[in-house]
């Protein structure tokens, strides 16, 4: 058995499939096709379909009409490392989208991110539990969030 995630496009699939398999390691096209046969959707080639990887999760795609946009009922939680991985990502996944709190943005296709630094989860996690509610505090203040910053806050 195999879980594949959909993501279903409106328009520009193959751009936002190749954005996204450039940004981020360990990321692929794995093959796209148009279905041969009219649908609900289309008329036969017009509908496309399309695998991939991002991160090393699998993920299909339809590029065809549609009458629900994407919305933060499903997003893609990307882990940085580093303030510049967390700065790449969020220039090139923000370009011509919608910058929004805490991490989360939205690309140009309408899709929801959440770019967030490992070290933030390590700091909410902590034991210390007035510590972590000062991360929180800190995070819910930003919009790109920052390292240096959730590790001041994590200090006091």
């Amino acid at each position: 058995m195999k879980v594949t995630q959909n993501l279903w496009f409106e328009k520009d699939m193959e751009a936002a499939i190749s954005l996204y398999t450039s940004l981020i390691p360990n990321s692929a096209r794995e093959w796209a096709s148009a279905l041969p046969a009219d649908s609900p959707s289309g008329p036969a080639e017009s509908v496309k379909i399309a695998t991939f990887t991002i991160g090393g999760q699998r993920y299909q795609a339809f590029e065809a009409a549609r009458s629900d946009s994407f919305n933060h009922t499903f997003s893609i939680v990307v882990e940085c490392e580093t303030q510049a991985e967390i700065d790449r990502l969020w220039d090139a996944l923000g370009a011509g989208g919608m910058i929004e709190q805490c991490g989360w943005l939205r690309d140009r296709w309408g899709l929801s991110w959440q770019i967030v630094p490992k070290r933030l989860i390590e700091l909410v996690r902590d034991p210390d539990r007035a510590k972590a509610k000062r991360v929180a505090e800190a995070m819910l203040k930003m919009v790109k969030l920052d390292i240096a910053g959730l590790e001041a806050a994590a200090k006091g």
